[in-house]
This record gives structure tokens, sequence and C-alpha cells, in this order.
């Protein structure tokens, strides 16, 4: 019994994948949050494959990730 509760403590979650972060984050942003931190939007977005400048506006950086988000449910 105790080796199952030791087990259950130290399973770790598997890391998501990019398509995953990038699903979960638009899903939060339909349902009306606001993005606080744009580097990790911006990497979000590089694991995509998608090069991103550092001046690029939030807005279009997001507007990719929507486009790549589509580009990979087909």
């Amino acid at each position: 019994m105790l080796s199952k509760l030791v087990k259950l403590l130290i399973r770790r979650k598997r890391p998501l994948s990019a398509a995953q972060q990038a699903a979960q984050l638009i899903a939060a942003i339909d349902a009306g949050g606001i993005p606080l931190n744009p580097a990790r939007i911006n990497d979000i977005a590089r694991q995509l494959g998608l090069e991103v400048s550092r001046k690029a506006p939030l807005e279009a950086t997001l507007a990719r990730i929507r486009a790549a988000l589509a580009y990979l449910d087909q």
C-alpha cells in the first residue's frame, strides 16, 4: 500500500506539446482571459515553428498561432 502511495505522489505529468499549449492559450483568450506574458506566447509560437520578432504585436502573433492550429487540425 505504501508503494502505491509513493508512486502516486512521485508520478509526474508529461509536459504538454506545443500544439496543446497553443490550444489551451487560445481557449483561455476566447473565454475572456488576457495574456500577461508575451514571452511565453512568443515561445509557444516558436515551438510551433513560427518565426516571431520580439517587436511583433501580440495580436499578430496570436493570429499566426490560430492559423497554425487551424493548419494542424486539417
